[in-house]
């Protein structure tokens, strides 16, 4: 079963917008390896440049001293980055500026060993490119800078139709179009991966039928805002139920009250815009409101009441609320248990109503 689900999301191709997430997600999990990858390159290129300077009697030049400022300054330059594609830009010009570093340090070699030495830089920074969070077009442009700068036919003494210059050329062209087939094959698992994490995530932590977070998405997110000190204004909780529900289903059906649930889901959103809303089960949902006031709350309370009183739909229902505010040595669980208390009482003063919490219960606080 597992096989047949993997093979049917893997020829479903991902949405512009989840492969821009996805090059930004890349991007930031890889930005230290980014940086390690340029300081290593440097490294390399001026022990080479050291080594052809003073064993091959140059010395170390202006030049030399102009392009590690260079790319040192790239270097730094990627820790101030936060964009992906920003990062592609950034990259290229690092490609350009090493890549005329090495050509330059490969002047000062013997001239029937340059194309050799060409193909082997050539071959090490695509690899390093296809190892990096490049987009496509990012890493296309890498190569044809790479190419362009690094032709090893270009200002050396091989011949492209002479029989060594068709060997360079076809090793040439095989290192090249390997690390290509490598740089988008392995995008294409990241992305994958990648979109098959969020597919799970998503069902984990979101109810599919409303399309509103989970009560486990729910205990999480509220636990952690609950454990954020010092708070600014009170906290409150609220339980909210359909009231009515089971006859809703047994009179109309259950394709009626799954409309039910993601029409007063819909209301619960839009109303508590920006505070911690979750359907814990069932036609019972709950929200947490964190830093508001105490009359906050009740209009909020009352608006989503009279939102879901007033839907024009076929079928509509009324809402009941049970209200707790969260003491300093309340746990998310005995706060709970408190809005359900008051949920509890709600319901039997008439139902669609909200009550707050208090010992007694005896009216609205």
């Amino acid at each position: 079963m597992l096989k047949t689900i993997d093979h049917e999301i893997s020829k479903y191709a991902a949405p512009p917008a989840v492969q821009a997430e996805f090059a930004q997600h890349d991007f930031e999990k890889l930005r230290n390896f980014c940086r390690l990858t340029y300081a290593a390159s440097i490294v390399i290129w001026l022990l080479f440049d050291l080594i052809v300077s003073f064993k091959g009697g140059q010395g170390f030049t202006v030049l030399s001293v102009v392009f590690v400022c260079a790319m040192a300054a790239l270097t730094i330059a990627l820790g101030f980055i936060r964009k992906a594609r920003h990062f592609d830009v950034l990259n290229l010009i690092f490609v350009l500026a090493i890549t005329l570093g090495i050509r330059l340090i490969i002047f000062g070699l013997p001239a029937d060993t340059q194309p050799i030495w060409l193909i082997l830089a050539t071959s090490s920074i695509l690899y390093n490119a296809s190892v990096l969070p490049l987009s496509r077009w990012g890493f296309l442009a890498v190569v044809g800078v790479t190419w362009g700068v690094l032709n090893p036919f270009l200002m050396t003494e091989v011949q492209l139709f002479d029989l060594r210059g068709s060997l360079i050329l076809c090793y040439f062209a095989f290192l090249s179009c390997l690390t290509i087939y490598s740089f988008f094959k392995l995008r294409r698992v990241k992305l994958y991966n990648y979109t098959m994490s969020k597919l799970l995530l998503t069902q984990a932590y979101i109810d599919a039928l409303t399309e509103i977070p989970n009560r486990r998405s729910f205990m999480t997110r509220a636990t952690s805002v609950l454990a954020q000190n010092p708070r600014m204004h009170d906290h409150y909780l609220a339980m909210i139920d359909i009231d009515n529900f089971k006859r809703v289903n047994d009179q109309f059906g259950h394709d009626i009250g799954d409309e039910v649930l993601k029409r007063t889901a819909a209301s619960i959103k839009a109303v508590m815009n920006g505070y911690e809303c979750a359907r814990l089960g069932g036609e019972e949902f709950a929200v947490y409101l964190s830093g508001v006031r105490r009359a906050d709350v009740e209009r909020l309370m009352a608006t989503l009441c009279s939102q879901v009183r007033n839907d024009p739909a076929a079928h509509p229902v009324t809402v009941s609320i049970g209200l707790a505010r969260v003491d300093d040595q309340d746990s998310l669980n005995q706060a709970l248990a408190k809005a359900d208390k008051a949920l509890y009482a709600s319901k039997h003063a008439g139902k669609d109503r909200f009550t707050f919490y208090r010992s007694t219960l005896t009216g609205r606080e």
